[in-house]
């Protein structure tokens, strides 16, 4: 690996003390644990840390505690069933990554354990290798409270944590909202064959530094993504400008025909894929507003008038431009529904 596939983009106090804490731990070559929420950035700070490390031109294996069934992940690494050879050998002298470290088995935590504090792995048939690999761990979840709670190998944290780089959301990174967010914009608008776009309007920024991202760089991503093509299919593009973006759909599934049927907490998948939420139910008492189509819909248009006017601070020509609605459009449904503001 001779170079990254992401640079970090953004000048937020935040985020520069913690690419500082990624380029003085990334020389420091010890095993360390990336504590962040969804979508921060977790696998591309990993990738970092490796390739500002002594050994960027060694191998770099990323794999997924999340994406293995049973001990699948286990097999892949250390050898065994189906993976013969261990996949830890393509790693030998480079750098190990597991996202989601909390999702993997006991056994497997055991050995990652024996890796990090003796250097040694048990190949398929029980011989102890010596082996010289860097082992970074991330999670989304506390693990000290796991391991408390017996959820999680306590003396694997213990061994794991020489460090821990932990990541900021965005809603702590508000001044990289605007550079990310055109970043994404221009590399989804040099994907659909176009040039150039005149950026994002003022209404568009503000509700883009208002919302709270829960799914921080990914969601954002895929929001501008979604207005990019929404825009791009609104518009006679003939000479590659894309022209200013003014709409931005936060909730890409929000629509004026709601789903009947409502899921309960406790409601469950079927083997057909069926949701089962009515079991044992009245199904009159299955949503707030009973089954009927009409008292439903209403239901929705209402709550839809007033995310819009939550998201634009109650300014009523800015909600109506949110929902694509003129503003006497949008002046009529807060008269028909009886709504001030």
């Amino acid at each position: 690996m001779t170079q990254l596939s992401q640079n970090p983009i953004g000048q937020s106090p935040a985020w520069l003390a913690t690419l500082d804490r990624i380029s003085d731990l990334a020389a420091a070559d010890t095993s360390l644990i990336i504590i962040g929420e969804r979508g921060t950035g977790k696998s591309m700070v990993a990738e970092r840390l490796h390739f500002l490390s002594p050994r960027w031109e060694e191998n770099y294996l990323d794999v997924n505690g999340a994406s293995f069934h049973n001990n699948d992940l286990e097999a892949f690494l250390f050898g065994g069933r189906a993976y013969q050879e261990a996949g830890i050998v393509k790693a030998q002298n480079g750098t190990l990554f597991i996202a989601n470290i909390e999702k993997t088995p006991p056994s497997l935590q055991a050995r990652l354990l024996l890796l990090i504090e003796r250097g040694l792995y048990l190949s398929f048939d029980g011989e102890p290798i010596p082996v010289n690999i860097r082992v970074i761990l991330a999670s989304q979840n506390p693990l000290p409270q796991l391991a408390k709670q017996g959820n999680f190998d306590a003396k694997l944290l213990d061994i794991a944590s020489v460090d821990v780089i932990s990541l900021p959301p965005l809603r702590a990174r508000k001044s990289d909202i605007e550079p990310l967010a055109q970043a994404f914009a221009m590399a989804e608008i040099k994907r659909l064959g176009l040039e150039q776009f005149g950026g994002f309007s003022a209404e568009a920024l503000e509700i883009l530094h208002s919302h709270d991202w829960p799914g921080n760089i990914r969601e954002l991503k895929t929001v501008i993504e979604r207005a990019v093509i929404r825009h791009w299919g609104e518009q006679d593009v003939n000479n590659g400008d894309l022209g200013i973006i003014a709409n931005i759909g936060l909730d890409a599934f929000a629509s004026p025909w709601s789903l009947m049927q409502t899921i309960a907490p406790e409601a469950k998948l079927s083997d057909k894929g069926e949701v089962n939420a009515f079991k044992g139910k009245n199904p009159q008492s299955a949503g707030p507003h009973g089954t009927d189509f009409k008292t439903r819909s209403q239901a929705f248009e209402k709550s839809l008038i007033t995310e819009a006017l939550q998201v634009n601070k109650n300014h009523q020509g800015k909600a109506a431009k949110y929902l694509g609605l003129s503003y006497h459009q949008f002046r009529g449904l807060l008269r028909k529904y009886g709504l001030k503001t």
